[in-house]
C-alpha cells in the first residue's frame, strides 16, 4: 500500500511577516510545497493531503491550487479551524494563532487511511528525503519515523528558528525537545528559554524539520494529547500543541518507538523573508543540474 503525504499549509508566518505557503520561489510562481509535492509523487507517495484553513483559501487556490490542478485525482484538501476543539469546548475569544502543528495533523484525519508522512509546507526536504521515508513506510512499519538534518544546516542568518533537538542511540530517537529559540552565534548554534542566557548546542545535532512518517493509529494518541493540551495550557491566546512535542512524550513513556532515518538529502527553507534570495539561487542550481524541469506542472 503506497503512503499519503500530509501538508501542513495553514499556517500565518508571522516571522516571515506574511503567508510562506504561497511565497513563489521560481521564475514560473513555483512554491516550496509545489516542490515537495513534485518530489513526493516521484518517489513512492501515492495521495497528497493538503492543509490549509479557510481563510487562505480563495487565494491558496488561485495561485498554488491551480498550478496544482492537474494532479487533482491525487491531491485532497481538508481545514484546519480555531473552532475544530474536542467535547464540544469553544476557542478562547481573542484567540487568533492557529493551535499548533499536531493539530495541523489532527485536521487530516478523515482523509487518511495509509501510513503517511507529514511535512510543513514552506520547507524544501529534497527528493531523497521523500524516497527514504516512502521506503520506510512501504516496508509495513510497526513503529514511526523522521528524517533528520544536522542543526548547523537547517539554521537561519536572519534570526531565531524554532527546532526539535534529537537524542539518538542505535538509530532510535531517544528524545525530542522542541526549543523556540535557537541562532547562529560566533561561537556556533545556541539557544534560549528566557531571552537572556544562550545556551551552546553542537553543531551536528540532529534535529527534526518535521518529516515524520507513521501509522493511522497515531490520530487517537495525537486526540488524547490534544485534549490534555487544552485542559493545561496557560497561554490560551498563543499556547500551541506541537507535534515535535507529543511525540517526545510517546517515546518518552515508551508507548512508541521512532527510527531516525539517515539521508543525504539537502534542506533549505523561508523562516523569514531575508531566507528566500538564498533558497531562489538554491532552487536554480537545482534546475540548471537538471533535478528538476524548467517547469514541474
Amino acid at each position: 500500500m503506497q503512503p499519503t503525504l500530509v501538508v501542513m499549509a495553514a499556517g500565518m508566518g508571522s516571522r516571515f511577516g506574511g503567508l510562506k505557503q504561497m511565497e513563489t520561489v521560481t521564475e514560473n510562481g513555483e512554491s516550496l510545497l509545489e516542490f515537495s509535492v513534485f518530489d513526493a509523487l516521484r518517489t513512492g507517495f501515492s495521495r497528497i493531503v493538503i492543509v490549509i484553513k479557510k481563510a487562505i483559501e480563495k487565494e491558496f487556490m488561485e495561485t498554488v491550487g491551480t498550478r496544482l490542478a492537474k494532479q487533482t485525482d491525487k491531491i485532497t484538501y481538508e481545514y484546519q479551524e480555531l473552532d475544530d476543539l474536542p467535547g464540544g469546548r469553544k476557542p478562547p475569544e481573542g484567540r487568533e494563532k492557529p493551535w499548533g502543528t499536531g493539530h495541523a495533523v489532527l485536521a487530516a484525519k478523515d482523509a487518511v487511511v495509509t501510513p503517511f508522512a507529514v511535512i510543513n509546507a514552506d520547507d524544501f526536504y529534497g527528493r531523497d528525503a521523500f524516497a527514504t521515508m516512502a521506503k520506510f513506510l512501504s516496508d509495513s512499519p510497526d513503529g514511526y519515523a523522521m528524517v533528520g538534518y544536522k542543526l548547523n544546516n537547517t539554521l537561519s542568518e536572519h534570526g531565531t528558528v524554532a527546532r526539535g533537538i534529537c537524542e539518538i542511540k542505535n538509530g532510535f530517537l531517544q528524545t525530542l525537545t522542541e526549543r523556540t529559540k535557537i541562532k547562529k552565534t560566533k561561537n556556533g548554534a545556541a539557544y534560549t528559554e528566557d531571552g537572556e542566557r544562550w545556551i551552546p548546542l553542537p553543531d551536528d545535532t540532529i534535529v527534526s524539520m518535521q518529516l515524520f512518517g507513521f501509522l493511522p493509529e497515531v490520530f487517537n494518541r495525537l486526540e488524547e494529547g490534544f485534549s490534555d493540551f487544552l485542559e493545561h495550557n496557560k497561554d490560551p491566546l498563543k499556547g500551541e500543541y506541537l507535534l515535535p512535542g507529543r511525540i517526545g512524550e510517546l517515546v518518552a513513556e515508551g508507548s512508541a518507538t521512532l527510527r531516525v532515518l539517515e539521508s543525504d538529502a539537502q534542506w533549505f527553507g523561508v523562516t523569514y523573508r531575508e531566507d528566500k534570495p538564498s533558497v531562489v539561487k538554491a532552487i536554480e542550481n537545482l534546475r540548471k543540474n537538471g533535478v528538476y524541469p524548467p517547469s514541474l506542472w
